[in-house]
């Protein structure tokens, strides 16, 4: 894993990750907001800022290198150092270099470090799996259809001696009329948002459920390696694994409507490595195969995070009462 990668890691647990001699990454939780600009509704995320002028060593960064590669602390260290030099030397070269995940710096005018953040992730774990709503723009051609039909029912009469006073009374009648329509379109527009958000969370559930039911897993390899033998333990409905009662929070690798793909998935994933279990039935019915289980919330989000970066995007975190 490259440097950039372990701070993606810290900022999921800490709103603060200091990269010695270099500079800040720092974290602010910001609530769910609409931009009417974009009609976009975005969920409660992290948002993430720099500061160059906090360069101290606080050890975060490079104790979490000793504990994730197996290195000495002096050694983990002359690795941070080696990165910030690359990265200067990036700077100093072209001008603009890009965090994966983070953001980009820039080098302005006047020789200053100027941090832009990226949208790509967001790293508040209570926000897991939300994401951001599109709305309909309403166009105003509709509200004008409408002040044609209420203009053309408004009954609006005058004599020819009348004439001065009556069309004063129209254009006070159609003020009136505008005045009442930008309540209703306002709430109309409103409504129409609220609906849309629902429409859509409803259909979204419903594709889940369906590529959950319809998964398949054949693996498309131009040069396959040579087949292996594996003894896996054969599951039924009836004999899913007892989960200690401490740990649960679970990675789950897969839920199944047929029961024979559990056995099939289990292989799969000893094949590579892993020690998968079957923990049961969800709520919809399906049958759940986990990569593991953890006693934490830290130990299971630091390992769903390498798994959905080097194994399975799909993988996800189910927390149990």
């Amino acid at each position: 894993m490259t440097i950039t990668n372990y701070i993606c890691d810290l900022l999921y647990r800490y709103d603060c990750v200091i990269v010695p001699d270099f500079g800040a990454f720092l974290t602010k939780r910001a609530a769910a907001h609409f931009s009417d600009d974009k009609h976009l509704m975005y969920p409660p995320q992290k948002q993430i800022s720099f500061n160059q002028q906090i360069i101290s060593n606080d050890g975060l960064l490079a104790n979490y290198i000793v504990s994730s590669e197996q290195v000495s602390y002096d050694k983990a260290l002359e690795k941070i150092q080696s990165f910030v030099q690359q990265v200067n030397a990036e700077l100093e070269k072209k001008g603009r270099l890009t965090f994966s995940d983070i953001g980009f710096f820039n080098v302005n005018f006047e020789n200053n470090l100027v941090f832009e953040p990226l949208h790509t992730s967001n790293y508040l774990p209570e926000a897991f799996g939300l994401a951001t709503l599109k709305s309909d723009t309403v166009l105003r051609e509709t509200l004008k259809e409408e002040v044609q039909i209420l203009e053309e029912k408004a009954p609006i009469a005058f004599t020819p001696e009348k004439r001065k006073k009556s069309v004063f009374v129209k254009y006070a009648a159609a003020a009136a009329i505008a005045l009442v329509l930008s309540g209703v379109g306002l709430n109309s527009y409103k409504n129409h948002i609220i609906q849309h958000n629902v429409v859509e969370a409803i259909e979204a559930e419903e594709l889940i459920k369906e590529e959950i039911q319809s998964a398949s897993f054949v693996l498309d390899i131009p040069n396959p390696l040579p087949s292996i033998s594996v003894k896996v333990k054969q599951f039924t409905e009836d004999n899913s694994v007892d989960i200690e009662s401490f740990k649960k929070y679970h990675i789950v690798a897969g839920a199944f409507r047929e029961f024979e793909n559990v056995n099939k998935k289990i292989a799969q994933l000893k094949r590579k490595g892993f020690s998968p279990s079957y923990i049961g039935k969800n709520n919809y019915g399906l049958h759940q195969v986990i990569y593991s289980s953890h006693a934490t919330k830290n130990e299971a989000i630091n390992t769903l995070n390498s798994i959905k970066r080097h194994e399975n995007r799909s993988a996800w975190l189910l927390v149990q009462k």
